[in-house]
């Protein structure tokens, strides 16, 4: 089966819509992390205090995430999903209102918390549907989930690219408060219709199974896999931090989402940078192979995940990816504050050096991996 037949075989088992609101739900959460930095960072004048606001909401969201997956595993995404997108919604709102007035730092950081709380991981969850979906295609399953994974993959990026595009583009336009109310409003309305769509019916907690857990969820292997994941959002905390910098040292902040938006493994060209236009091109190249790492890592957590706790491997990895961002942009940002923009940019180096090393050690591990336990498949899409 071509690639192309593969994605509309796909693509039928949910139709456009869901695609749509799948695809918008996860927004919110690339748009919250650049939004909250440059949100601080021109309250306080501080990119150290922006790089810790938006790392407390990355660590608050990877705390709260596999926690959330391990519910959707047991109760179903649904109502997961609901408590969620409203308490992210009302806690962007209240962030900018409060950044109106004259708020302390410690109190802008523990609403960015708040946010990362709630802000829902849909790329994660999107993940456990689409395997489920999957067992209806019989002896095509394998080439459907292949196809769901490089799909999912592909829009998480997008989602990466994308989300600091808009804000940057709000920013322009309005204010940074601006930019975060508009995720409020996309979180709380595409997170509501991502939560209630019929594909979550799919999902097992949903379906009220009850599946004893052996063993072990954080095996070696899962360990690597996440490690792996630490690694892409401290490039994306790291290069958000630094092209900040370098926008706001240009003159242009608002430019800092729009440049990330270039972003699509060459890291080293970022030391020489010394203008946005070089900036631009070298986010350009620097992320060819971010999509195809994060789609065989996923992929292979699938592979080595039972079915009833994929929802929390997902998460686990989401989580990680989450924490990495919050390591990536706050030691960033205390380095932009210190030596500009430049040294900012060494830590995504340096992520992308051990990402190599790890990639190496982690595919001996997958080698000795065991199989994973299946269970039944449940009913079709509501």
């Amino acid at each position: 089966m071509s690639v192309l037949a593969s994605y509309r075989r796909l693509f039928a088992l949910t139709g456009t819509n869901y695609l749509i609101i799948a695809f918008i739900a996860r927004l919110p959460l690339a748009m919250a992390q650049i939004g909250t930095l440059l949100l601080v960072r021109e309250v306080t004048g501080s990119y150290g205090a922006g790089g810790a606001a938006a790392g407390a909401l990355a660590i608050a969201n990877a705390v709260a995430s596999p926690i959330a997956g391990t519910l959707g595993d047991r109760i179903g995404q649904r109502p997961v999903l609901i408590v969620q997108s409203i308490g992210a919604s009302i806690g962007l709102a209240v962030l900018v209102f409060v950044s109106a007035g004259d708020a302390p730092v410690a109190l802008l950081i523990a609403l960015c918390a708040w946010c990362g709380i709630f802000l829902p991981q849909v790329g994660a969850l999107a993940r456990v549907r689409w395997r489920e979906l999957a067992k209806r295609s019989g002896n095509e399953r394998l080439t459907m989930v292949s196809a769901a994974f490089s799909y999912e993959g592909a829009a998480d990026e997008a989602s990466f690219v994308l989300g600091p595009a808009i804000i940057g583009t709000a920013v322009a336009l309005v204010s940074p408060g601006g930019a975060l109310l508009l995720a409020a409003v996309l979180v709380g309305v595409f997170g509501l219709g991502f939560a209630v769509h019929p594909t979550v019916a799919v999902v097992p907690g949903h379906r009220g199974d009850v599946v004893a857990h052996q063993g072990s969820l954080l095996r070696p292997v899962l360990i690597f896999l996440a490690l792996g994941q630490l690694l892409v959002g401290a490039v994306f905390g790291s290069v958000q931090t630094g092209t900040t910098a370098l926008a706001t040292q240009a003159g242009e902040p608002g430019l800092a989402g729009i440049l990330h938006a270039a972003l699509v493994l060459l890291a080293t060209p970022l030391l020489l940078v010394n203008s946005v236009w070089s900036l631009a091109l070298v986010l350009l190249v620097f992320g060819i192979a971010v999509a195809p790492y994060m789609i065989t890592i996923f992929a292979a957590t699938e592979q080595v995940t039972e079915p009833h706790r994929l929802g929390a491997a997902m998460m686990i990895l989401a989580a990680a990816t989450s924490l990495g961002y919050a390591i990536g942009s706050s030691t960033a940002g205390r380095l932009a504050d210190s030596g500009g923009y430049t040294t900012a940019y060494m830590v995504t180096i340096g992520a992308a050096a051990v990402a190599l090393i790890l990639s190496i050690i982690t595919r001996a591990s997958l080698l000795r991996a065991p199989e994973p336990r299946t269970s039944n498949s449940g009913p079709d899409v509501a």
